[in-house]
């Protein structure tokens, strides 16, 4: 009992000043997260329950959740997909230009959302450089679900790429070499050595780059057009109350995509808590 108590004590002060920092944090995450959260909770729930149904099941503001979940589903796994094998190429591949072409990587981190949103209806519109070749064929990208598409890939690319990136640089090539060495195909080796060990990390990459895609407004409010029922997502819908002066109405609408955004969060992490502890059991 003394030796714990002893342990204890020396694990404590081995962290200098943890009740400045630990009271800071609590702080600092009440004033930036909780009290937020907080109010918009009350102001939402302020108009009543009746009222706070209507406001968040009229037929405008369903198409609008199902276009923002629809379209940021589809980035994230796009993005899932090839961000892994661009993080793949970046990390087990030596070429020409690779220190460029990581940097390119996080460009949508750097360039403000406005102008994502401008160079991508440029590019797309009927006179722009891939547009006036797609439109004469029957594609339009402009002012569609595919337009808002391609822009919620163009900002959540870099959320999967650099949360695989680490995984795959901390992957012993030993494991991948035993494996072949005991007559496992490359398939085998990646299904069964590879993926096993990045899954955690490969969900997390979606889960960011899905949580970016709902809260997208800038590179999407060009290209998508904003045509109701057709074009129009959550987050401009709550913009045009909020400029209509409706706030509870626009809280209403936020509080619902939170709440529908931290349900699929949870999933997530309760899908990546099940990863590991199956590999911790397989590795028993």
């Amino acid at each position: 009992m003394r030796l714990s108590f002893g342990l204890l004590k020396q694990y404590k002060s081995s962290i200098p000043g943890f009740g400045l920092t630990m009271g800071y944090t609590i702080f600092y995450l009440s004033i930036i997260v909780i009290i937020p959260l907080i109010a918009l909770f009350t102001e939402a729930f302020s108009m009543g329950w009746d009222k706070f149904i209507s406001a968040t099941t009229d037929g405008r503001v369903i198409e609008s959740y199902k276009l923002t979940f629809y379209t940021s589903i589809i980035a994230a796994l796009i993005n899932t997909f090839f961000g892994v094998i661009v993080a793949w190429c970046l990390v087990r591949y030596e070429f020409y230009g690779k220190r460029i072409f990581d940097s390119i990587v996080d460009l949508p981190f750097a360039l403000p959302t406005a102008v994502s949103g401008i160079a991508l209806t440029t590019l797309y519109s009927y006179q722009g450089f891939f547009g006036q070749y797609l439109e004469p064929i029957g594609i339009k990208i402009v002012f569609t679900p595919i337009g808002i598409t391609i822009a919620l890939i163009f900002i959540g690319l870099p959320f999967v790429v650099r949360t695989v990136q680490p995984s795959l640089e901390e992957l012993e090539i030993e494991q991948e070499e035993a494996a072949l060495s005991l007559a496992a195909s490359k398939w085998q080796t990646f299904y069964k050595v590879i993926l096993p060990t990045i899954f955690p990390a490969i969900l997390t990459g979606f889960a960011l780059s899905f949580a970016r895609a709902l809260g997208e407004y800038g590179s999407v409010v060009f290209i998508s057009g904003n045509m109701p029922f057709k074009t129009e997502i959550s987050t401009l819908l709550i913009i045009t109350k909020l400029e209509q002066y409706d706030y509870v109405g626009a809280t209403a609408i936020a509080v619902v995509m939170l709440l529908i955004s931290f349900i699929m969060l949870l999933l997530i992490n309760i899908l990546q808590r099940w990863s590991a502890k199956r590999r911790g059991m397989e590795a028993i």
